[in-house]
């Protein structure tokens, strides 16, 4: 079995994904259980994943997403869609939740509940927002690794209205924001520029920084 970076010196952003190719099942749900068990700041999730396999509402969003064919040819559409608020309800939902969980109910645990309240009525929705997106990208990032272990290619893309997107997804009435969506399929034999060309990044001389 190849090692997780072996996987991710084989990963790219693919360019052009073999439309005929679908990821079974199996793989694919194992990438999106990944993407649930991602850590987040203080437990709560913010954000939440859409599976778009709907060939007619790709097809939507690939005509506000600068008509990037990857959103249409690949097998499913990953789309990464944080709450618009980090609301009084959301926290109590998560930390009721882990209570239920872990069968306690903890003094420090509920002390850091209060906390976490006062410091989200006092942050403002967009700030919030803000916050909950940081997380969702945490979640791509495990979903980049996860298809890579499983061999299955796959594309971040930020380049879309985010806004339509959320008309299409009919977002809004679930108090989400799409933040980034993600093509999974399989990479075409032929007409992918990208393909094989070398990996580029910095040496680790250059990027890494060791402070003893």
């Amino acid at each position: 079995m190849m090692t997780v970076n072996e996987r991710l010196r084989w990963r790219y952003a693919t360019k052009k994904f073999d439309a005929t190719k679908s990821v079974p099942a199996d793989k694919l749900e194992r990438i999106v259980e990944a993407i649930r068990l991602t850590p987040t700041s203080s437990g709560l999730q913010p954000f939440e994943l859409l599976v778009v396999s709907n060939v007619e509402i790709r097809t939507k969003i690939r005509a506000v997403a600068w008509n990037q064919a990857q959103i249409t040819d690949c097998s499913h559409l990953l789309v990464f869609a944080a709450w618009d608020d980090i609301t009084a309800d959301r926290i109590n939902m998560m930390f009721d939740l882990t209570n239920e969980v872990r069968g306690i109910r903890s003094e420090g645990w509920e002390n850091y509940r209060q906390q976490l309240l006062g410091l989200v009525a006092g942050r403002g929705m967009e700030a919030n927002y803000q916050a909950a997106s940081r997380q969702a990208y945490i979640g791509l990032g495990t979903a980049l690794i996860a298809a890579a272990f499983e061999g299955v290619d796959a594309t971040p893309i930020e380049g879309f209205d985010p806004a339509a997107v959320d008309e299409i997804l009919d977002l809004t009435s679930k108090h989400l924001r799409s933040v980034v969506i993600m093509p999974l399929g399989y990479r075409a034999t032929e007409g992918d520029w990208l393909v094989n060309l070398k990996k580029v990044r910095r040496s680790r001389e250059n990027f890494v920084t060791e402070i003893k």
